[in-house]
């Protein structure tokens, strides 16, 4: 018998001779190996032949695994043998990745991908560029300094830190990546989202400009309405001139915003917003017609309900000058939609805003109207106005296929203090930012890992089931959400703004500390920390391929994994396949029953798409980020069809995306190459070899690496 082993950090610990055989079993079932009596002889090899070799001293797991692929090897189980050391490999770079990190391998859970995300974007370096913080650390930093603000409201930070900790270090929550990245830094910007206004003059113009450098610096999104600026051709009063119109100012932004990285880690994003009204508007909907151009923005028309109702019953509408407010032109209705419709069908864009839906829910009319939205089009603000968000992963909160609905309550009200207490820490990067933000203290608390949570509960995503239970947990988090902020007011005061506000009703309940206190984001880099699904979004494949310029990895949705390996079915061969067709509908080797689950965003129609949405949107205070996602097959019209159900359906915007139909696509399942545009940079695509992703791919968004 073997008495003891050595672990890789030196510490001595009894032998269990069942490890061996769990090892070469699960390796054995990773190639379609079915014979558990063979793979017990096998390990039993292996400790035999360890005790015979007479190690010097205590063996050590590498050298117990050295054994395990040389018995598989001279055995003949070749095939067994390569899967166990790709698992080796795996297991080595996980254990890399915590060392460089000044982690043991038993002290963090965090995944792989997670671990280069943090490594990459969000751990503090010296001016070398060398990592001076761990995760660990990271979060000790956040809960340490958004705490601080207990020290105004004569609260306790000690404990509040205590409670911040353990929120965001269990995978219950994570804000918004400005607030990983800078809480506790000298930048001290914590918010992602931002709105500038933009004025029909020069300086207001440039003005803007250098404001949204310095918000980009610091690491958050800028979202702009272009609708005060004068048409083209347009005489200017001031010099004699002829005006250049919205978009040629939209193309100074996109220049400027090229030059500038977020939080010296990536470029900014940004939102620009055009009303239906505006005469400009038919240059703006095809503005992004070439896919080489503007492509620091993202684009949405912002569709008013006179508009929508003209479409409806075929009249025109009028196209109205900003700066004279006169009459210029009255188009169809019909012949601007579906010019909208066959843009978004080319590439995805413009999105489109439903900007009446939008202020009828403005909580501080008397204060201004709701212009814009950020860079994903979730957060409408008033200008100079920003937003905290934060998401709670779902995920976590199933345990043995139950719910846990008192963890969650719990959860969202310490969530709704922490992103309460990120507006009193944040350093915002203007003073009009900083007034606007404070006076409404809008926040912005959603979910992440939602399609992972309907798999652990074996709920069908899109099925009545699955939208019952996103009405529940969307309403609990609405209902939670105001109470906890009903009793941070009763310390801390009411926003500013909350007198004439829409909370203004007399009712001592609606007293909130916060105009707004949920949103639905798209997670992309947070939903990688956590390790769970992007935002409300449904997987969008179960594997894929990896490449580096070292190696290629096969990666497989561990959900999938876990049940395909309990269930008998998973094998090697099985990932590569699903890996090639991007779905596991229609693969009789695999279970109905699993199938059902394990849906992704092409097995869905557009219809639940949106259904999900509207779902969502009814107990969400600001909007939801969601894409419907279409095969490369789908119609023009099918692209209206789901614009018109959107906004009939109470959505205050939709995003359409048709696979295969941009060059720069971090993840697409296109049926044959020569169909698309040879893609310009890194993107995931289908090959013969199966759907690939680039190894900056972070999960998330389809059409954005966020």
């Amino acid at each position: 018998m073997i008495p003891k082993i050595r672990k890789r950090d030196g510490r001595v610990v009894d032998f269990d001779n069942n490890k061996v055989f769990q090892a070469i079993w699960k390796a054995a079932q990773a190639v379609g190996g079915e014979d558990q009596e063979r793979a017990k002889v096998l390990a039993d090899m292996v400790i035999h032949t360890i005790e015979n070799k007479q190690i010097e001293g205590i063996p050590s797991v590498e050298q117990i695994q050295d054994v395990v692929e040389k018995v598989l090897v001279e055995h003949g189980h070749t095939k067994t043998a390569k899967s166990f050391i790709l698992y080796r490999q795996k297991r080595k770079e996980l254990r890399e990745a915590k060392s460089l990190l000044g982690l043991n391998d038993d002290e963090s859970k965090l995944s792989l991908n997670a671990l280069k995300v943090l490594e990459g974007r969000y751990l503090q370096k010296d001016q070398q560029g060398n990592l001076i913080e761990n995760p660990k650390e990271m979060f000790e930093r956040v809960a340490r300094n958004v705490a601080q603000a207990e020290i105004k409201f004569q609260g306790n930070p000690e404990e509040t830190e205590k409670e911040f900790y353990e929120l965001i270090t269990s995978g219950y929550f994570l804000p918004n990546s400005p607030t990983l990245m800078n809480a506790g830094t000298k930048i001290q910007q914590l918010s992602a989202c931002f709105v500038l206004p933009i004025d029909d003059n020069i300086p207001s113009i440039f003005e803007a400009v250098k404001n949204t450098a310095i918000i980009h610096q610091s690491g958050g999104g800028t979202g702009f309405s272009f609708n005060r600026i004068r048409p083209k051709g347009d005489p200017v009063g001031t010099t004699g001139g002829i005006a250049s119109g919205p978009i040629s100012f939209l193309k100074v932004f996109d220049a400027a915003t090229e030059q500038i990285k977020q939080g010296g880690k990536r470029r900014g994003a940004n939102m620009g917003i055009l009303r239906i009204d505006h005469p400009d508007i038919l240059d703006f909907i095809t503005a992004k017609e070439r896919n080489d151009s503007i492509n620091n923005f993202n684009l949405s028309v912002a569709m008013t309900d006179k508009f929508m109702d003209a479409v409806e019953n075929d009249t025109t509408y009028d196209l109205i000058n900003p700066a004279t407010k006169e009459v210029v032109t009255s188009p169809r209705a019909r012949r601007v939609f579906d010019l909208i419709c066959t843009m978004a069908w080319k590439n995805g864009e413009p999105g489109v805003i439903f900007i009446d839906k939008i202020n009828k829910y403005n909580p501080t009319p008397h204060i201004g109207e709701l212009e814009s939205t950020n860079p994903c089009g979730e957060q409408p603000l008033l200008p100079f106005e920003s937003c905290n968000l934060g998401s709670i992963n779902l995920s976590n909160l199933v345990k043995e296929k139950q719910f846990n609905w008192e963890k969650f309550k719990e959860v969202i009200h310490t969530a709704t203090h922490f992103l309460d207490n990120v507006i009193e820490m944040n350093q915002y990067p203007l003073a009009d930012i900083d007034r606007m933000t404070k006076a409404n203290r809008k926040i912005g608390l959603g979910v992440m890992g939602f399609a992972d949570m309907l798999i652990k509960l074996r709920i069908s995503y899109g099925s009545s089931e699955s939208v019952e239970l996103a009405e529940k947990i969307m309403s609990t988090i609405d209902q939670e959400s105001k109470v906890a902020s009903y009793n941070l007011a009763k310390v801390r005061g009411t926003y500013p703004n909350f007198p004439g506000s829409s909370h203004d009703d007399g009712q001592e309940q609606h007293r909130y500390r916060n105009a707004t206190t949920t949103t639905i984001a798209p997670t992309g880099s947070i939903s990688v920390i956590a390790s769970c699904s992007s935002g409300i979004e449904p997987l969008f494949a179960i594997s894929y391929i990896r490449k580096t310029p070292q190696f290629e990895l096969m990666e497989v949705n561990p959900l999938f994994e876990e049940v395909a390996r309990a269930e008998g079915f998973y094998t090697e061969d099985l990932v590569k396949h699903v890996a090639k067709r991007g779905s596991v509908q229609g693969m009789e080797e695999i279970p109905e029953n699993i199938r059902n689950i394990f849906v992704t965003s092409m097995d869905l129609t557009p219809e639940q798409h949106i259904k999900m949405q509207a779902t969502f949107q009814k107990h969400v205070d600001n909007a939801v980020s969601k894409t419907v996602n279409f095969p490369f097959s789908a119609t023009v019209e099918e692209v209206a069809e789901v614009y018109k159900m959107a906004y009939d359906s109470g959505c205050k915007g939709t995003t359409i995306y048709r696979d295969g139909s941009r060059d720069v696509q971090v993840l697409n399942v296109t049926r044959n190459p020569k169909e698309t545009k040879e893609p310009k940079k890194d993107p995931i695509e289908k090959t013969d070899e199966g759907i690939t992703v680039g190894e900056e791919y972070a999960g998330g968004c389809t059409t954005c690496n966020l």
